[in-house]
């Protein structure tokens, strides 16, 4: 049996029974326990390989791995706890569309199925999205801007957002800002992009881990690995969201 196979078994075992004692038991036949007239000698048989009807496994295997099966289950629910959107029922499409993208924005590497996860061992695949938006503030002014998703969720609680407390605007703050009655233009660089605004064809972004170029004109490509996403929403004006997706290799 090669060592893929072996773990196989034990992760087999382990998920099984709740300790090493039960099952002990389990590889212990009425016969043996006739003949031996001890439950704890039976046991001791298995254990040491003399006995038993399956597979023979030391107990400090089982326990190494039952600890390693526990921590990784208390791990998934903590993952599933920070998700913000989890167990909310989202109506709007584009809060659909922000709880779909938060798991990977927040990991800040994307959610891999069978076939990518293959590639996973030579390419890492990371997302970050930018969020435009264009509605109207709590004082009746029109402002619009980008929004470094990622960078938000790492700095904001998304509750307020997802539970419909709060809207979802830009600020001053973010990759952009523009106050279309006070023609206020703001731009800032953010941990993952930075502002390129000085172009003649417009607002631009470099991704700074692959340090491709977002474009964020309707009228032009988005860029490499890049997608552009309108979405139709009741609660907005207009949102629009970028998803760029770099691949690094490991």
């Amino acid at each position: 049996m090669d060592q893929e196979e072996g773990l196989t078994a034990v992760d087999n075992i382990v998920t099984q029974f709740n300790t090493y004692e039960d099952f002990l038991n389990s590889q212990i036949s009425t016969v043996d326990l006739y003949y031996l007239e001890d439950e704890s000698l039976a046991r001791q048989l298995v254990e040491l390989g003399y006995r038993g009807t399956g597979e023979v496994v030391k107990r400090e295997d089982f326990d190494s791995r039952k600890a390693a099966i526990e921590i990784a289950r208390l791990a998934e629910r903590t993952q599933k706890k920070t998700l913000t959107s989890a167990g909310k029922d989202l109506q709007d499409s584009f809060l659909k569309a922000l709880a779909m993208r938060e798991e990977d924005n927040r990991n800040g590497k994307m959610s891999l199925n069978q076939p990518e996860a293959e590639a996973a061992s030579i390419f890492r695949k990371q997302i970050a999205s930018v969020i435009f938006i264009r509605d109207r503030n709590s004082h009746g002014q029109e402002v619009s801007g980008y929004i470094d998703y990622a960078h938000r969720l790492k700095i904001e609680d998304f509750e307020v957002y997802f539970s419909g407390k709060k809207r979802l605007l830009p600020k001053p703050t973010d990759l952009s800002f523009y106050n279309w009655e006070s023609h206020i233009a703001l731009w800032n660089s953010s941990p993952n992009y930075q502002v390129i605004a000085d172009n003649p064809e417009g607002l631009l972004f470099k991704y700074k881990r692959d340090r491709k170029i977002l474009n964020v004109d309707p009228k032009a490509q988005p860029g490499d690995n890049s997608t552009r996403t309108p979405i139709q929403t009741d609660l907005y004006i207009q949102v629009v969201i970028f998803d760029h997706i770099s691949r690094r290799k490991t």
